[in-house]
């Protein structure tokens, strides 16, 4: 009697299943379908960045070769090609070109450049404040203080990665066109920030010497610095 009642039970249990099937079978294939077409794409996306990243990589790579050879036209049209390239590239392109362009005595067209990325909302915090500095260097042989200021200033805080390099800039700057006072004090900031790089700080010590020199000062900030 009991078998009677499990064939009933695995015949009411297959009748169901049947129907399940009629009325969400084609869902399901739909599924899977797309579960295994979806798989596919997303692995011959993988396959089509890694290959675009390598043919940007080695396009990068060919351009720098041409740019340490002197070769800056035929780098600055490998450069240009790097526009729509994927990762990092664009930017890194850019600042190669801009480098190039000063190398070359092209200085506008350098700062115009570097300007221009420092100001690019797309690009990370730290390669738009490389951008700056490198303006910068720039700018502090052909503009005021304030030109320089205007673009380093900003990274003279007690915690920013750039601070010394900014502060000398902003030093030197000062001494150059005659604000000793600004000239001191940026100095000052250098010599008591346990953390500014050794080589910087002797730069700072001469350039503390000079201005004691200019000022009638007896003590030589390099004679501590040996």
């Amino acid at each position: 009697m009991s078998d009677i009642f499990r064939e009933v039970d695995e015949d009411i249990r297959q009748e169901k299943y049947r129907r399940l099937w009629d009325r969400f079978g084609w869902w399901i294939i739909g599924v899977a379908v797309l579960i295994v077409v979806g798989t596919g794409g997303y692995r011959s996306w993988l396959y089509w960045q890694e290959n675009q990243s390598q043919t940007a990589g080695d396009k990068f790579f060919e351009a720098v070769q041409m740019s340490e050879a002197g070769n800056f036209e035929a780098a600055a049209a490998l450069y240009g090609e790097l526009d729509s390239a994927i990762g990092g590239y664009p930017a890194l392109a850019r600042f190669r070109e801009a480098t190039d362009l000063a190398n070359a005595g092209q200085t506008e067209e350098a700062l115009a450049e570097f300007d221009a990325l420092s100001a690019e909302s797309g690009l990370t915090d730290a390669l738009r404040d490389v951008a700056a500095l490198r303006a910068g260097y720039l700018v502090v042989d052909m503009q005021d203080y304030a030109s320089v200021a205007d673009r380093v200033e900003r990274l003279t805080g007690d915690t920013g990665p750039f601070r010394a390099a900014a502060r000398e800039l902003l030093a030197l700057s000062a001494w150059k066109n005659g604000d000793i006072e600004t000239a001191r004090q940026w100095i000052t900031a250098l010599q008591e920030d346990p953390e500014t790089p050794a080589d910087l700080g002797r730069r700072v010590a001469l350039l503390a010497d000079v201005i004691r020199a200019k000022n009638g000062d007896v003590k030589a900030d390099s004679e501590g610095n040996n």
